[in-house]
């Protein structure tokens, strides 16, 4: 299949694609006569994995390990899990981060007193900038 038609069967863009070409996430393509390039199935397989991963905010650097993995039948799943188990750590901390936002926003909501020209949220907001 050519590129344009793995982007589509992956839900993402050419330009994604190459990407991960660059990166070497995604192995070279063979080439046609013509220089075009041409995947085969395990190309959006592979496709379809990275997609996922990042799906789960998993980093390049990450996923590229993780292919290495994949490729090795042989390897066992302990840095595989260790992966997944700082994946989460990860997320806890943005969990804890968005909770914070959260209490932050509804506290700056609790100070509106309907009037825009007294507008508590916008003065709390332009002093915020004053202080940065």
């Amino acid at each position: 299949m050519k590129i344009g038609e793995l982007a589509k069967l992956a839900g993402c863009t050419v330009e994604v694609v190459r990407f991960y070409e660059s990166e070497r996430i995604l192995p070279p393509p063979q080439r046609q006569e013509n220089g075009y390039r041409f995947y085969q199935n395990d190309h959006l397989q592979r496709l379809a994995f990275v997609r996922r991963c990042r799906d789960l905010d998993m980093s390049l650097k990450d996923i590229a390990r993780l292919l290495e993995f994949a490729d090795d039948p042989q390897s066992r799943c302990d840095e595989v899990n260790t992966l997944v188990d700082e994946q989460i750590q990860k997320v806890q901390i943005k969990l804890n981060e968005i909770k914070t936002l959260q209490t932050q926003l509804k506290n700056l909501r609790r100070q509106c007193n309907g009037e825009t020209l007294e507008c508590r949220i916008l003065q709390e907001l332009s002093h915020a900038l004053v202080k940065a």
